[in-house]
């Protein structure tokens, strides 16, 4: 079994708490992730959106596009407005050779209103997420014959966020519909990984792995905590540095068959959690639990 290892720049800034990094520049970002030893970056708000401005700053680096975050409306737009707004970055991450895109629906989403608390995210019926998985099936098939797959991000403050949503979108999906696995993003709705690697791993194409605080989500008021406020908090960090058993979860990822990347994300503040130090605690606690799980992982690509 391969794999590769990715770092999203949330670890050097955040897209819906500019104010957390963003004065760092992509340079920094780009050269850091290869200090740090890995092999490719996932998109974010400082990147540019042409393959021709694109790929010469990636292979500087040496580093491969992995995928990025995609904001969905889909469960509120139709289908063929969705893929107007999607195409440009469809294209940009075809000809970059992305392995998915990352599709997190923001309809309605709680995830970036520093006001609103975590109580207080929308909720689909059963019937409603049916609806729902019906238009996102036809998406997910635009999206493979255009030769970008579709991974499904369940994420804190979204109508996908615990155990029970991504059951249901999964019993209303087809195959096409890939499930993104975050560890964090589980674990912080009080759902046991594991779990859903049972019940669900087959449908993953792609995982993102960051850890959790234990305490901080312990000492949050979900009746006025904001995910932001939680974000700020320190509720997330690397992988090796939180309270998640990333032996167990590779292990199970092995079991299954999965190949491909293993994102490392922290989502953290950059002043409090220095980004290239951090990134190396993810890289290293991440490639033991890979190679005790028999993982050959594969080096950057030489350009």
């Amino acid at each position: 079994m391969h794999a590769k290892l990715g770092i999203a720049p949330i670890a050097w800034s955040n897209d819906d708490l500019p104010q957390l990094g963003g004065d760092t520049p992509l340079s920094v970002c780009l050269a850091e992730s290869r200090l740090a030893g890995f092999s490719g970056v996932e998109t974010g708000g400082k990147f540019p959106r042409t393959r021709a401005e694109l790929q010469p700053q990636l292979a500087e680096y040496q580093l491969q596009l992995v995928s990025g975050w995609y904001s969905g409306t889909l469960l509120d737009n139709d289908l063929e407005s969705e893929i107007a707004k999607a195409t440009p970055q469809m294209q940009l991450f075809k000809e970059c050779g992305a392995a998915c895109l990352v599709y997190g629906e923001t309809a309605g989403t709680i995830q970036n209103q520093q006001q609103v608390p975590l109580s207080q995210r929308r909720r689909l019926t059963e019937e409603q997420i049916r609806e729902y998985g019906a238009k996102l099936n036809l998406f997910a098939s635009w999206c493979r014959d255009f030769g970008v797959p579709l991974a499904f991000h369940h994420h804190m403050g979204t109508v996908i966020e615990d155990e029970r949503d991504i059951d249901l979108l999964m019993a209303a999906t087809c195959p096409q519909v890939g499930l993104l696995f975050d560890t964090g993003h589980l674990v912080f709705a009080g759902v046991d990984p594991l779990s859903v690697l049972s019940k669900h791993g087959k449908r993953i194409n792609h995982v993102h792995t960051k850890d959790i605080r234990a305490d901080v989500r312990a000492g949050l008021d979900w009746q006025r905590d904001s995910f932001l406020d939680a974000v700020l908090k320190g509720v997330y960090t690397v992988p090796g540095d939180g309270s998640i058993d990333f032996d167990a979860v590779i292990a199970r990822l092995a079991g299954i068959g999965y190949q491909g990347w293993f994102v490392v994300e922290a989502e953290q503040d950059p002043a409090l959690a220095p980004p290239l130090e951090y990134a190396r605690i993810g890289y290293a606690s991440l490639k033991s639990s890979l190679t005790k799980a028999g993982y050959a992982i594969e080096p950057p690509a030489k350009r």
